[in-house]
C-alpha cells in the first residue's frame, strides 16, 4: 500500500489538473492518477468558451458557465505564471451565423453583451461567409483557449508545484459503508484521506453514476498562405482571415493564432468506438465549407476524436456523493474546458474549506433517481 496523500484525484484531464493546482496552492498534498489522454475530451476539444453562443438557457447552468468565463483571464494568467507556458487563451468573440430566420434563437438577457447583425452587417463583420448566411449573433465576450496548449501548461504547472502525477488505469474503488478505503489501479493500490472522481466518460466504469460517452470527431486545417510563416513567427494575427470563432447551426470553425483552423464536432452515441470515420469527416467538412466556402482550398492537417462525458440532462455532476470522502467532478459534456476554473474554485472550497456554494445545488448527483452507488 502506498503512503496516504491528503487528496487523490482520479482523472488527469483539465478538470482534474485544475482542481489539483487549486488545492495544492491552498496547502493540500495532492496526487493525480491519469489514463491515456488520446481518448479524453480534453484532447478532442476545440476550446470554445461559449456560454452565449451555445444558447444555454437561463438558469444555474448558464450562471455556472458565465462565472467560469469571467474567471478565465485571471485563471490562465495564474497557470501561465506558474508553468512559464502559454495557454492559448484568446478572448476573440464568437460569431453565430444563421441561414434562416427561424435559426435566430437567442435568450434576450439584458445583463449580457450581444448583438444581432443583419445580412449586410454580418458580411461586413466577417468577409467570406457563405451567401446563404442571412444574419447572425455577435457575442464579443465569448472566446477560446487552445486546449492542447492549456493542457501542456497545466501539466507543467502541476509539476512545478510538485503535484505527483501517476500514469495508470483505475480498475476498482474499494468501499466500506460510507467510506472509500482505497483504489486498485494498474500500478498498484493507492490510498488517500479524500478522493475526487474526475474520470469523464469513464466514470460509470467505476461507480454507477449516469455518465456515458458521446463521441466527437473533429479535424484541423491550415491556412494556405505563403505569408503565414512570416506572420506567425512575428506573432501577428491581423493577417488571419478569421478573427473570431464561427459557431454555425451545423458546425463550428475555430481559428487559432498559429494559422490552424479547428472544425468540429460530431455527436455520436456509439459507446467507446474509437477512430475517425469517412462519414463523420465528410459531414464536418461539408457543413464547414457551406458556412465558410474558402475552407475547400485549405490543407488538412490532422483528424481527431474523443469521448465527451454526457449526462441525461447534459449538465455536470458536481459535489458530494454517497461517500463522505468522495467528491464528484464529472459529466461536463461539451463544457469541460470552459468550466475548469469555476470547478477548481467551487470544489476546492467544498473539500478544503467545507464551504458549499449555492451554485453546486443544481449539479448534485442526487438530482438523478438512480440507485445508490
Amino acid at each position: 500500500m502506498n503512503q496516504s496523500s491528503n487528496i487523490l484525484i482520479i482523472g488527469g484531464g483539465i478538470i482534474g489538473l485544475s482542481l489539483a493546482i487549486e488545492l495544492k496552492l491552498r496547502g493540500a498534498e495532492v496526487t493525480v492518477i491519469t489514463r491515456n489522454l488520446q481518448e479524453a475530451a480534453t484532447n478532442a476539444a476545440a476550446g470554445m468558451l461559449a456560454p452565449q453562443a451555445e444558447a444555454i438557457a437561463p438558469g444555474k447552468m448558464l450562471d455556472l458557465c458565465l462565472k467560469s468565463r469571467a474567471l478565465y483571464p485571471e485563471w490562465v494568467q495564474k497557470i501561465e505564471s506558474i508553468s512559464g507556458l502559454e495557454t492559448g487563451y484568446w478572448p476573440c468573440g464568437i460569431l453565430a451565423p444563421v441561414y434562416a430566420v427561424e435559426d435566430r434563437e437567442n435568450y434576450a438577457l439584458s445583463n449580457l453583451n450581444y448583438q444581432w447583425l443583419n445580412q449586410e452587417a454580418i458580411h461586413q463583420h466577417q468577409l467570406g461567409l457563405s451567401s446563404e448566411v442571412i444574419g447572425g449573433w455577435w457575442y464579443p465576450e465569448d472566446g477560446q483557449v487552445d486546449n492542447r496548449y492549456l493542457y501542456r501548461s497545466a501539466i507543467a504547472a502541476a509539476k512545478e508545484l510538485k503535484i505527483e502525477i501517476k500514469s495508470g488505469v483505475v480498475t476498482e474503488i474499494i468501499q466500506q459503508k460510507d467510506q472509500i478505503l482505497s483504489i486498485k489501479t494498474s500500478i498498484g493500490e493507492l490510498q488517500a484521506q479524500h478522493y475526487v472522481l474526475a474520470t469523464g466518460a469513464w466514470s460509470q466504469e467505476l461507480l454507477p453514476i449516469p455518465v456515458f460517452p458521446r463521441k466527437g470527431q473533429m479535424l484541423s486545417l491550415k491556412i494556405p498562405s505563403d505569408l503565414a510563416v512570416e506572420k506567425i513567427d512575428k506573432k501577428q494575427i491581423e493577417w488571419l482571415p478569421l478573427q473570431q470563432v464561427l459557431f454555425g447551426t451545423e458546425s463550428y470553425i475555430v481559428p487559432r493564432k498559429d494559422g490552424q483552423i479547428i472544425i468540429g464536432a460530431t455527436r455520436e452515441n456509439v459507446g467507446f468506438t474509437s477512430g475517425n470515420t469517412a462519414a463523420g469527416i465528410q459531414q464536418l467538412l461539408a457543413n464547414a465549407i457551406r458556412l465558410y466556402p474558402a475552407l475547400k482550398d485549405y490543407e488538412i492537417l490532422e483528424l481527431g476524436w474523443g469521448f465527451r462525458p454526457d449526462t441525461p440532462d447534459e449538465m455536470p455532476i458536481l459535489g458530494t456523493s454517497n461517500y463522505e470522502n468522495l467528491t464528484l467532478a464529472t459529466g461536463y459534456y461539451r463544457n469541460g474546458i470552459l468550466l475548469a476554473p469555476v470547478t477548481a474554485v467551487l470544489i476546492a472550497d467544498l473539500i478544503w474549506n467545507n464551504q458549499s456554494h449555492s451554485l453546486l445545488d443544481a449539479f448534485s448527483y442526487f438530482r438523478f433517481a438512480a440507485g445508490d452507488m
